[in-house]
């Protein structure tokens, strides 16, 4: 059976030695946590963006209409400081959680800006871009489109 290594790094040397064998109970181990589960992180994100006063909050389930995500959230903010402060916020929680974003996008400009959380991404935009973009109509009728194909079949 190997022992369990120790080592501290300097600049110019390594030193390694052994740890005693025998109780290892009160090590120092980094734990795992579980992953959340789709509600789990929908309401990670809805009450974030909650406590940063998010306006027009919608969730879409998007499960039966796209291959790559669970849910979209799409959410409003006043100003682009306000978008970005969103965005921001729900990065930090969502990491706390253990659940890093695997994308972010636009949190520069702030206009839209888009968080890729895996199993939910969430749009946070400012009214005008939200108006002219219109994803909500988009995939009412992405959904209309296939359920309108499947039944002609």
């Amino acid at each position: 059976m190997n022992p369990i290594l120790s080592f501290t790094l300097t600049t110019s040397t390594a030193k390694i030695k052994p740890l005693p064998t025998g109780n290892t109970e009160n090590l120092n181990t980094q734990t795992v946590r579980d992953e959340l589960t789709t509600n789990q992180l929908q309401q990670l994100v809805v009450s974030s963006l909650e406590d940063f006063k998010a306006t027009d909050i919608q969730v879409l389930d998007v499960s039966g209409n796209n291959p790559l995500t669970e849910r979209m959230v799409i959410a409003s903010g006043n100003s682009t400081r306000h978008v970005k402060s969103m965005a921001e916020n729900l990065i930090v929680k969502a990491k706390s959680e253990g659940s890093p974003p695997l994308g972010v996008e636009g949190v520069n400009e702030g206009e839209w800006v888009l968080v890729d959380l895996n199993d939910v991404i969430v749009h946070m935009m400012l009214p005008q871009t939200r108006a002219f973009y219109n994803l909500e109509k988009l995939w009412e009728a992405s959904a209309d489109h296939r359920s309108g194909a499947s039944s002609s079949v």
